[in-house]
């Protein structure tokens, strides 16, 4: 990880580290915002509250997990193109400017159904990462306060959204490291998933499930932390607004 990140910067400099970045951002606004409001909207559906069994939140956010992957599709493709672009050789590299024009390129280049290159690991990915980081962030939170060991403050929800990031990124690795080889690839190479899984574990073994654990988990975290600690917030300031507090 560490001789990537040196690379990177040697290569393309310090701005290299954010190749992509309006792919993240229209991923961000497209999956991102769509779970959250799915996962509240599950709860409501089935009866769950941060008190709920885990099981419960776990359906919970499953559901939010299907509706949000398959929304977010089109801006997960084009992010881990972008991101990945730089790392082919030229001549294979798809140079898009941004998100939209990757967008319109991939739509004119390979046809309408290539925004759902993916949908189905990128579901089964969502689904999982929903089920452990929402379910399990309102879990560890629960039992934070249950024993008593810390207030309902920014402390308890850093450490329920680290053991969250942690436990999303185990569960979640076979599916992403399936997702991003699926999504990359280009023309029929990455059409089939049952293909990208056979020629995986022959050529790297089970263990490829696994590939970049480090830094996904390094990726993830810090975003999980971030993200929770300022729903949080924003979520005190609106029962405040509504006189709630």
């Amino acid at each position: 990880m560490i001789q990537s990140i040196r690379k990177t910067v040697r290569t393309a400099g310090v701005l290299g580290l954010f190749d992509g970045i309006s792919g993240t951002w229209l991923r961000q606004m497209t999956y991102s915002v769509c779970r959250f409001w799915a996962y509240d909207e599950s709860k409501k559906l089935i009866g769950a509250n941060e008190k709920s069994p885990a099981w419960k939140l776990a359906l919970a956010g499953s559901m939010a997990g299907g509706i949000a992957g398959f929304v977010g599709n089109p801006g997960e493709i084009v992010m881990v193109r972008m991101q990945g672009d730089f790392a082919k050789p030229p001549e294979k590299r798809l140079n898009y400017k941004h998100s939209i024009d990757a967008l319109v390129r991939m739509v004119r280049e390979e046809g309408w159904s290539s925004l759902g290159r993916g949908v189905g690991p990128n579901v089964f990915r969502a689904v999982l990462m929903n089920a452990s980081q929402l379910a399990s962030y309102d879990f560890f939170k629960a039992e934070l306060l249950r024993r008593n060991i810390f207030d309902d403050n920014i402390y308890c929800h850093t450490t329920a959204s680290f053991a969250a990031g942690t436990v999303a990124t185990t569960v979640c690795s076979p599916a992403d490291v399936l997702k991003s080889r699926i999504m990359s690839a280009a023309g029929s190479e990455g059409k089939s998933a049952l293909q990208m899984i056979r020629t995986s574990m022959k050529n790297e073994g089970p263990m490829f499930m696994f590939k970049g654990w480090v830094p996904a988990w390094m990726r993830l975290q810090p975003t999980t932390i971030l993200i929770f600690i300022t729903f949080e917030q924003l979520k005190r300031f609106v029962d405040w607004t509504r006189g709630d507090l």
